[in-house]
């Protein structure tokens, strides 16, 4: 069974009418536009993600690139079972175009709510068709999720924290929805040291996310093929260390399987994904520890969890209540 949509600032039950989720006191209404609930501004800072993974719908879905890194990462940080998850009430928050949504409606007989602030869930529309009578998708804030307080026993919340406005407001936020006893894992990037800024992507981040989304694009394209060139390189020369001042994601995370023209096309998307958007905000794994237990968690596991592809700062932790 599905936990039910409410609305996302009072909670009150919702009706469906003529196309719209209608509150029953307000009134107000919610359109469903290509059989998706839109539970907020469609016009909104995430707007970067919906054209990124309305491009690049595919590249990281393991189904269709032929790889299982998605898979791994997603057991690997979670420290889940699939049998885990059976018969549970899930919450994937920030589903982008679906890349966890497939795994876990792939190797589960799970029904999973996911949603996304963006218009990134057409993508996960398309890509998980086959799954969709397990799976109730939604565009909604993180801050006003649709959903009552305590509903779910797991929620998950992948590649998502770093690019919200308010990162503790983001974390009470996911711990309001968990039941007690429930269980919350997150990843984020992490603050290391002062070399987590001395990066060209923070100089280069000054500028990019104004920029005009398709002209963005248009210049990694452009200065793709170079910047590759010069990442391999200077790894080959042993001067990898530099490569942060080179304008391309790092190289040595992308999948080691994938064509040259593949990989060409996920240095892209991920470049895209590093400049474009409005917020990137690190915080270190002890500050995340700590504000989750000062929401009455119990943290299970806080550090780093190695998947093959890359390294990410995760915490796991358990609502108490």
């Amino acid at each position: 069974m599905f936990v039910p949509f409410v609305d996302p600032i009072t909670h009150e039950n919702l009706q469906y009418e003529d196309g719209f989720y209608k509150s029953e006191i307000s009134e107000k209404k919610w359109p469903i536009i290509n059989e998706i609930p839109r539970f907020c501004d469609l016009n909104n800072y995430s707007n970067s993600f919906g054209y990124q993974w309305n491009i690049f719908s595919k590249n990281q879905i393991d189904s269709f690139s032929g790889t299982d890194q998605s898979e791994k990462r997603f057991y690997l940080e979670t420290s889940w079972s699939p049998e885990d998850l059976n018969n549970k009430k899930i919450l994937e928050v920030g589903c982008g175009a679906g890349r966890f949504t497939e795994v876990v409606l792939s190797k589960t007989n799970a029904n999973l709510h996911s949603f996304d602030f963006s218009n990134a869930v057409y993508a996960n529309y398309q890509n998980n068709s086959k799954f969709r009578s397990r799976l109730r998708l939604s565009q909604a804030s993180l801050y006003e999720i649709p959903y009552k307080d305590k509903s779910f026993d797991k929620i998950f919340c992948l590649g998502v924290l770093q690019h919200t406005p308010n990162f503790d407001q983001s974390l009470k936020a996911l711990v309001s929805k968990l039941s007690i006893s429930g269980e919350l894992v997150v990843d984020f990037y992490p603050v290391k040291s002062i070399l987590t800024f001395i990066h060209s992507k923070y100089i280069f981040r000054l500028i990019t996310p104004y920029m005009p989304k398709k002209i963005l694009l248009g210049l990694i394209r452009l200065f793709a093929p170079l910047c590759i060139y010069l990442f391999d390189l200077l790894c080959f020369l042993g001067l990898s260390l530099f490569t942060r001042f080179i304008p391309i994601t790092d190289l040595r995370l992308i999948p080691k399987k994938l064509s040259s023209e593949e990989r060409k096309e996920w240095a892209i998307m991920d470049t895209f994904d590093a400049f474009s958007p409005r917020f990137d905000n690190p915080k270190s794994i002890k500050h995340v520890s700590s504000y989750l237990k000062s929401l009455g968690c119990e943290i299970s596991f806080a550090g780093y969890v190695n998947f093959p592809g890359g390294k990410s700062a995760v915490v796991r932790a358990i609502r108490k209540r």
